[in-house]
């Protein structure tokens, strides 16, 4: 769940993102006079998979593997939602055999993906119903409540919730199966054997946030909505989905009361985000800081991966909630699923 507090809209990055959008779409219409293919026999004989931004382009090299050529449209380290397509990029979404994205995050990819002829589309929100978290971005007109509403569309920071994560999973592997029939059996047993990750890493938060001293915690961005939800606790945002909006004094106030009355210890910030705003708060009540990954992108695909930075992400937060520190033990499968992420090659943007 997350406290309601005020909220802000998105309206200047969406028309900025719609405006660069249809510049890249007009050139694109110069560079490609045809659509992607439906099958992987073309060039390396892999099949051409375009991401929109990391949490899909992780899912692709895992269940893809080295039947698959990915392209990850946003660049590590580059916050998604800044992103802005280039002519090649729209391109290559145009020459795409399968395309992975998460519609209502990236206006410019959603108009790009529309106007592509590939017969694989694979929108990450089709997996399972967005949810509002009470955010209320999206437009300037208020509701009969008197507070502006958000575009239908709702949260999109679902990989989140690894449960919700998983069900991505299956439909990209189903995708890729249509796709390139004669590599289905491998896209399934690699859908299935990532499935069973995340369904350890699952145990693996329901453990360890069981028994902690309190249950809110406060992040600069919310994004955190689904992960609150799915484990039982309490996110009070700062800032809304736009992680660089300004928040107003009856935000911040409402943040402040809600960091006192629940016992909050810490005030979490993002790695792909300047941590100055976190920093105030914290200082002003008196907080720490730490960091609490969003996973919109990683900075360091050498070292990192969703699955890495998931765990971390939940020591963290034992840590701020005053979990007791034998509550997780690090089981057998922890452990084994740990050194797999790390042997894993890291996938070629």
């Amino acid at each position: 769940m997350m406290i309601g507090l005020p909220r802000l809209g998105l309206t200047r990055r969406t028309r900025t993102s719609i405006a660069l959008g249809t510049t890249a779409l007009a050139a694109s219409l110069v560079l490609t006079a045809c659509g992607g293919s439906s099958s992987a026999d073309s060039g390396s004989g892999k099949l051409k998979v375009v991401a929109s931004f990391y949490p899909m382009e992780f899912l692709a090299q895992q269940i893809g593997k080295e039947h698959v050529a990915v392209t990850d449209l946003t660049a590590a380290g580059v916050e998604p939602h800044d992103l802005e397509l280039t002519a090649k990029q729209v391109g290559t979404i145009q020459k795409a055999d399968a395309i992975i994205y998460l519609k209502g995050l990236q206006p410019t990819v959603d108009q790009a993906v529309a106007q592509s002829s590939s017969k694989h589309k694979i929108d990450a929100t089709a997996a399972g119903p967005l949810v509002d978290h009470h955010l209320d971005e999206g437009t300037d007109d208020a509701g009969a409540d008197g507070h502006k509403h958000e575009d239908p569309a709702g949260d999109p920071h679902i990989w989140l919730d690894p449960t919700r994560y998983a069900a991505i999973a299956n439909s990209v592997g189903d995708e890729f199966s249509k796709a390139d029939p004669a590599h289905a059996e491998d896209y399934r047993k690699n859908t299935d054997e990532l499935v069973t990750r995340l369904t350890a890493l699952d145990q693996e938060f329901r453990t360890g946030l069981k028994d902690t001293r309190t249950k809110t915690f406060v992040t600069s961005h919310a994004a955190f909505g689904y992960l609150a939800d799915h484990y039982g606790l309490t996110q009070v945002a700062i800032n809304g989905v736009d992680p660089e909006s300004e928040p107003t004094p009856a935000r911040l106030a409402a943040v402040q009361k809600a960091a006192k009355d629940n016992g909050v210890t810490t005030v979490f910030f993002e790695t792909l985000v300047s941590p100055k705003l976190a920093d105030t708060v914290a200082k002003d009540l008196g907080l720490k800081t730490a960091v609490l990954d969003p996973l919109e992108g990683v900075k360091d695909p050498a070292k990192d991966d969703y699955l890495t930075v998931m765990r971390q992400n939940l020591a963290n937060l034992r840590a701020a909630l005053g979990a007791p520190a034998a509550a997780t033990p690090a089981t057998a499968e922890a452990t084994t699923g740990a050194a797999t992420d790390a042997a894993t090659p890291a996938p070629a943007n």
